[in-house]
């Protein structure tokens, strides 16, 4: 796994981390927009110019919710179950946390003097 790339990232460990970090708030910022689910956010993630495949995804989606930050519902759709997932209060506090603190340190990265 760890030479595998990731969203056109070199798949060392280091920035495979951050990546998938990022990958995470993503997630979560659109799940407290309302609802998504893994096939929708594959596609949008590919919109931005990286590549995540199914294996890597629902991964990071079913541990999001078991940590409490996503809500999860199943439907059935066209036959097949698809899981919806929203962000949970404990999943918004955090994205509000976590917006402070990427703006603080991407900032100074970003623009350093």
């Amino acid at each position: 796994m760890a030479n595998e790339a990731v969203g056109g990232i070199a798949g060392d460990d280091f920035s495979r981390n951050i990546f998938l970090s990022f990958v995470r708030v993503h997630l979560l910022h659109h799940a407290a927009e309302g609802e998504i689910y893994g096939v929708e956010m594959i596609e949008e993630l590919s919109h931005h110019g990286y590549a995540i495949s199914p294996g890597t995804l629902y991964p990071i989606l079913h541990s999001m919710s078991r940590a409490g930050y996503l809500a999860c519902e199943r439907r059935v759709v066209g036959g097949k179950v698809r899981k919806y997932y929203v962000a949970t209060d404990l999943g918004k506090r955090a994205l509000a946390e976590v917006r402070v603190k990427i703006k603080e340190l991407t900032g100074e990265v970003l623009n350093p003097h």
